[in-house]
């Protein structure tokens, strides 16, 4: 299936749009220690990225959203996969989107757009399919909603709910660039000691990899390291409800500077495609301590597709320690700063 307008750089369409059974395997392709605190960009960096966009907001955003949430909350039969308990509803909402495709597929397609590593530069469109659509493309849809006056209010509120979770998305460089590996979900890798597994034969489909690093790996690693003292029960289920806030806060100080930036800044969501794609190629896959091959764009479904990738991925043997972190973890720690502030950019647009 190609692109619209016939491109030459076939599309990836994630499985999940088309099978149940594709759907799980894909739930769980951001796992990378088994943990039920991994999904999609992260359940707690998609409520970081809320929790900083709050703090930012005006008065008016702030009464708009507290209203929209409070009267039209979700619906308490969605299965809800992200159950950090203590957040208040925007935060809560943040990974609303991850659980709603679940039960409405064709939204799948929103969460990401596969723009491939071998180009620098080009025409979004050619990368969004017109019948499925693509992150950028949704999230401008979802702004649209959220802005018009005319919108039925639960749509305006899962509108809402969309885009606190799209600005997220889009920040994580892997869900805008692809190299036929789903985002970098078929990159087998040892992160620190803990080597890959082949934990779905049939979509050969290893954790930990590279995708899950960049969802939330990294920082989680780095939690890891600071908070010895706490259980292993704790770690493994993630961060406590103040860990999320804390490092929320953290952020917001750290980058207080750039957010004042970030948040005068035009609300070009083609731009920061491309910024968090530059990202991708420079950082995410230029810094792989073993170069990975560009491949030649094909449309590629699993990771056991386009030639056994992940097979061919594995036995790069990528070794992912500290050289690597040292250099992710602080350009991690900036995109959910930024996520937020453009977040509360986003709001603040719309309800000055």
């Amino acid at each position: 299936m190609k692109s619209r307008g016939g491109s030459r750089f076939p599309r990836r369409i994630f499985s999940y749009a088309r099978s149940f059974a594709a759907l799980i395997f894909l739930c769980g392709a951001a796992m990378i220690f088994a943990a039920p605190s991994a999904w999609a960009f992260g359940c707690q960096a998609h409520e970081i990225v809320a929790l900083i966009a709050e703090k930012h907001l005006s008065p008016h955003a702030r009464a708009m959203v507290q209203e929209l949430l409070k009267e039209n909350p979700i619906d308490p039969a969605l299965v809800r996969y992200c159950r950090l308990s203590g957040l208040d509803a925007m935060a809560h909402s943040a990974t609303w989107a991850d659980d709603y495709r679940s039960a409405h597929r064709e939204t799948s397609a929103w969460h990401q757009i596969d723009i491939p590593i071998s180009i620098d530069t080009g025409d979004l469109a050619e990368f969004c399919p017109r019948t499925l659509g693509c992150l950028p493309q949704a999230l401008k849809d979802q702004i649209a909603l959220l802005r018009s006056p005319d919108t039925d209010p639960i749509a305006r509120t899962n509108a809402l709910r969309f885009v606190i979770h799209f600005v997220g998305d889009l920040h994580q460089p892997l869900h805008v660039a692809n190299n036929n590996d789903l985002g970098g979900n078929c990159v087998p890798v040892t992160f620190f000691g803990e080597p890959p597994k082949l934990t779905n034969p049939q979509y050969e489909f290893y954790a930990p990899n590279l995708h899950g690093l960049w969802d939330f790996g990294i920082y989680q690693r780095e939690f890891k390291d600071k908070s010895m003292h706490g259980s292993a029960a704790e770690y493994r289920t993630g961060f406590k409800e103040q860990s999320v806030q804390q490092s929320a806060g953290l952020f917001d100080r750290q980058f207080a500077s750039q957010e004042a930036k970030w948040m005068r800044g035009p609300l070009d969501i083609d731009a920061w495609t491309w910024e968090s794609f530059r990202l991708a190629k420079t950082i995410v896959y230029g810094n792989l301590p073993v170069k990975v091959p560009v491949e030649q764009p094909v449309e590629n479904h699993s990771c056991s597709e386009d030639n056994h990738i992940s097979a061919r991925m594995f036995k790069l043997d990528e070794d992912i320690e500290q050289p690597y972190q040292r250099v992710a973890l602080p350009v991690f720690e900036q995109q959910l700063a930024k996520a937020g502030a453009r977040l509360a950019l986003v709001l603040n647009q719309i309800w000055p």
